[in-house]
């Protein structure tokens, strides 16, 4: 049975890692917990941060925009959903970390941003591994191109890459997924590219986030584990799967 409050939701997310980290030989501190607040009003997010979870991410510029400063706590705020390059201007001074690169026009407005604020952004590079055409993403054949061509824009700091796993009734069935974005990690930190390091690797939601530790997950974005389901309110009534 899921657990009923906050606290006690929180404590199960943080247990199951520190399993499946023991299992693969890994300290649970080294993996993040990213806080998906997409739907959580701003006094759960406080109660989150002080029950210590310090990492929110947002879907949405513009939510993100209303919601941090209205939340008023010190936190690191992630962008986790597909960026629009007429929104990345919000970003330097916002997010502290951008997981979805995925294009070079993308890639041009973010130095354009950091250019105006004086700022690097720290980013991960989304890596479409199913081949899905609904998910956002490179195809992790051009994984390591883009990389290289990243290079002319010196406000990009990389610190590692993020997937997205087909959502499957059986966790297991997205190892594969976790273990091929584990593999091209290691193929990037071979090419010695500049600011560009392999430090995460974003994967892992509810459903899925065990195995993704499991394979070498050390941030996981996890909301209804944590805030329960959320109904977004939108024409087809969405609950979330995160």
């Amino acid at each position: 049975m899921t657990p009923g409050n906050l606290q006690e939701r929180i404590a199960l997310v943080r247990s199951r890692i520190a399993e499946a980290a023991s299992r693969a030989g890994r300290n649970a501190g080294d993996v993040t917990v990213v806080a998906v607040t997409k739907g959580v009003d701003a006094a759960r997010i406080r109660e989150a941060w002080a029950l210590r979870l310090e990492d929110f991410g947002e879907n949405r510029v513009q939510e993100a925009r209303i919601k941090a400063p209205e939340v008023g706590i010190d936190a690191r705020w992630h962008m986790i959903g597909h960026l629009q390059t007429n929104k990345v201007k919000y970003v330097p001074g916002l997010f502290s970390l951008v997981h979805s690169l995925d294009r070079i026009d993308l890639a041009r407005e973010m130095q354009k941003a950091g250019d105006r604020a004086g700022v690097s952004i720290a980013a991960l590079v989304q890596v479409n591994i199913s081949g899905e055409l609904t998910k956002s993403g490179v195809p992790p054949c051009e994984v390591i191109s883009l990389m290289h061509a990243l290079r002319p824009y010196d406000r990009i700091v990389v610190r590692g890459l993020m997937t997205i796993a087909p959502a499957c009734d059986d966790p297991e069935e997205t190892r594969p997924v976790f273990s091929r974005l584990h593999e091209i990690a290691g193929q990037v930190g071979q090419e010695g590219i500049d600011r560009v390091e392999m430090k995460y690797l974003s994967m892992g939601m509810s459903q899925d986030f065990v195995v993704a530790v499991q394979e070498g997950a050390n941030m996981v974005r996890i909301g209804t584990a944590i805030f329960g389901p959320r109904n977004y309110g939108d024409a087809a009534g969405k609950v979330s799967r995160l």
